[in-house]
């Protein structure tokens, strides 16, 4: 009688259930990875524009405490001379002065007269926060952003007239997407009164702290963004003495 000798193998569904059981773990493998590279693509993205929120504020904190105390020949007419007054506009949607620190050169360059403006966003959807720089020369630099004075009745004192303020294809967005946007200006006062705020500066001369109320419109707890800044100004010159002496 012949012995039949049995060899040991794999039949057919145990093969067919080998290859799905492969295939279901290279579909959770791939999936897994498909994940962790969106994750990480949307962590990256959020680190590239909390980066560039953080360089906003940057720029925003060194040009206001770069302010330059400079002067400006205010004329009408645009001509050599003129009425000599502070560089300085402070609107609750407008701010001008001239700093030491720009987007273009940093602290490295010349000072710029920037201005700080608060336009409408797309399509009506908020606002957003520009800046406009042009090179400072002197007084005559200045001196082409003003018209002149004139008598303001609310405030019983003659008044410097400043051109509008447009943004353009120049013109760099600060801040996009806010629900609102003002700047404040802060006067001091001897002690023992606090220093008082006003969204107007009338005064002569330069105010000692800046604030940037920011409102974004749609708040996101999960990302940086730009929020309310408050910037103090150091002036060291005598203006009232520079007014004498001249």
């Amino acid at each position: 009688m012949t012995r039949r000798r049995f060899q040991r193998g794999v039949t057919l569904i145990e093969l067919l259930i080998a290859i799905s059981m492969l295939s279901l773990l290279s579909v959770g493998i791939l999936m897994s990875m498909r994940m962790g590279l969106g994750t990480m693509a949307r962590t990256n993205a959020r680190l590239i524009q909390n980066r560039k929120v953080q360089g906003v504020i940057r720029v925003m904190e060194q040009e206001v405490s770069g302010l330059m105390p400079v002067y400006a020949n205010c004329n009408a007419g645009g001509g050599v001379s003129g009425v000599r007054i502070a560089f300085f506009q402070g609107e609750s949607q407008l701010m001008r002065f001239v700093s030491s620190y720009s987007l273009q050169e940093a602290g490295r360059g010349y000072p710029r007269i920037l201005e700080y403006l608060v336009i409408p966003g797309d399509e009506g959807n908020g606002v957003r926060l520009v800046v406009n720089e042009y090179l400072y020369s002197g007084p005559l630099s200045t001196g082409a952003f003003c018209f002149g004075l004139a008598y303001d009745e609310g405030l019983g004192v003659a008044m410097p007239q400043f051109r509008p303020a447009e943004a353009g294809t120049q013109s760099f967005v600060l801040a996009d997407k806010l629900a609102r946007c003002r700047f404040l200006y802060r006067e001091a006062m001897a002690p023992p009164m606090r220093a008082a705020w006003t969204e107007r500066w009338v005064k002569r001369g330069w105010p000692s702290g800046i604030r940037i109320e920011v409102d974004p419109l749609e708040p996101d707890p999960s990302r940086l963004q730009v929020s309310t800044l408050t910037i103090p100004v150091r002036i060291t010159r005598d203006m009232d003495r520079e007014y004498e002496d001249n």
